[in-house]
């Protein structure tokens, strides 16, 4: 799936993802590949992205994110 994190000045991540963990207000959750339609607000913490045996994390101070069709935007 492809994941962008966005920020008001420039884009922090672009590319494909495995799977996408990301602090939700009610706790942490994960995106996978297929994942439903989905909208949330974030909260302070840390997003992690696996990408194979790559991974990455971004900490964020909140946000929102949207998935759709295989395709993840944070805005941060």
């Amino acid at each position: 799936m492809n994941v962008e994190i966005l920020t008001p000045d420039k884009a922090l991540f672009n590319g494909e993802a495995d799977m996408v963990t990301l602090p939700g207000i009610n706790g942490s959750f994960q995106i996978l590949k297929n994942h439903a339609p989905l909208i949330a607000n974030l909260n302070k913490g840390t997003i992690r992205i696996h990408a194979g045996s790559n991974k990455q994390s971004f900490d964020v101070s909140g946000g929102l994110v949207e998935v759709l069709k295989n395709k993840v935007i944070v805005l941060v």
